[in-house]
């Protein structure tokens, strides 16, 4: 089973993302910011991170730098969920493993559809799962 680690330090993102991947067969882990996050990575390496961009004591494109200079997640793939229209030029996501951007307010069906790309197909039990579908807020 592939696991997959939430860092996000709104509680309503992480439980309808979590609801989604769970009934996706997926195994989730949850942090509340940036540092949690780069420790559970460490400790746990999952298959790949979700991150807020915007977190508290470490945000998570720093967090994802920081991910690559350490060569037990220098491979580790994240996904980075950002404020509408906030970019990261070319040269900062040269410094990760960001392999997608996804802009807040967004559906969890984008979202799904990301993590198969990073990952491929899922167990896919429910990637049409009715849960709540779209995870709100701007950071």
């Amino acid at each position: 089973m592939r696991t997959i680690l939430l860092a996000d330090d709104e509680m309503h993102v992480t439980h309808i993302l979590s609801f989604k991947l769970k009934r996706a067969g997926v195994n989730v882990m949850t942090v509340r910011n940036g540092q949690e996050a780069l420790a559970a990575a460490i400790k746990h390496r999952p298959d790949l991170i979700v991150t807020d961009y915007q977190m508290p004591i470490l945000d998570g494109f720093e967090m994802s730098k920081q991910l690559v200079l350490d060569e037990r997640t220098r491979e580790l793939p994240v996904i980075m969920l950002t404020a509408r229209g906030h970019k990261l030029s070319p040269s900062e996501l040269a410094q990760t493993n960001i392999r997608a951007l996804i802009a807040k307010p967004f559906s969890a069906r984008d979202l799904m559809d990301k993590v198969c790309d990073v990952l491929g197909p899922l167990d896919d039990r429910d990637t049409q799962a009715t849960a709540p579908d779209t995870a709100q807020q701007g950071s």
